[in-house]
């Protein structure tokens, strides 16, 4: 979500690509550009419906514990290279991994260690944690799309895609009063990450970055 004025809201802000633009009123003080988790070391298909759907598509797909007012489109299609639609179906993961993260509280899920290493897994660690002493997690609809591997040398990637964030809202846990905003192009987050792959095979996203708003990923 954006970065925002309001106290509740910045807590939120702190998840970047989690809930980067739904967090309420307020003026916008981010960069376009900002530099996120180990962003100072770097690393040594048709459509999917559903994140539950993508998942088992997958044979040893991870699962994903997402509560029931959370929805996640994942949209990606086969680049012709295993190597890079790996990169890419673990990227999707890395992203629902998240969700999982801040819906549970809890930054080191299995899921997170899976998909998230060094700066990377201890920065949302502990964003997700503040946000949650917030009292504060999310709730709607969440959809990836525009998956892209741009260069993969050896065992380390970098790649980026579009995150809509158009129905998804921060919401108080102990009311579940949700924080409802107006959709605009600002919903719109591309994100970009460097990644290695680790002994077990999976691409862990090591380093983050975002924008919000480019044209690459703004959608009627």
């Amino acid at each position: 979500m954006k970065r925002r004025t309001m106290p509740v809201a910045a807590a939120l802000a702190a998840t970047t690509a989690l809930l980067l633009t739904a967090c309420g009123s307020g003026d916008d003080s981010s960069k376009d550009n900002d530099k996120i988790a180990g962003a100072d070391k770097g690393a040594p298909g048709s459509p999917s419906p559903s994140a539950s759907a993508s998942a088992a598509a997958e044979k040893g797909a991870p699962s994903f514990d997402l509560p029931s007012d959370i929805k996640v489109t994942v949209e990606k299609q086969s680049t012709g290279d295993s190597t890079k639609d790996t990169v890419l179906r673990d990227l999707a993961y890395a992203a629902q991994a998240r969700l999982e993260g801040l819906a549970k509280g809890d930054g080191q899920t299995a899921n997170m260690s899976r998909y998230y290493a060094a700066d990377a897994l201890v920065y949302f660690a502990k964003q997700i944690s503040e946000t949650r002493k917030e009292g504060l997690t999310s709730t709607g609809s969440y959809r990836y799309y525009d998956f892209q591997v741009l260069d993969l040398k050896g065992q380390t990637a970098t790649a980026r895609y579009c995150e809509d964030q158009r129905q998804a809202f921060a919401k108080e846990i102990k009311t579940n009063k949700v924080h409802r905003t107006t959709p605009s192009n600002d919903d719109f987050i591309q994100i970009s990450v460097q990644t290695a792959k680790d002994s077990r095979g999976d691409w862990q996203v090591r380093r983050v970055s975002w924008k919000k708003a480019t044209a690459e990923c703004v959608q009627g």
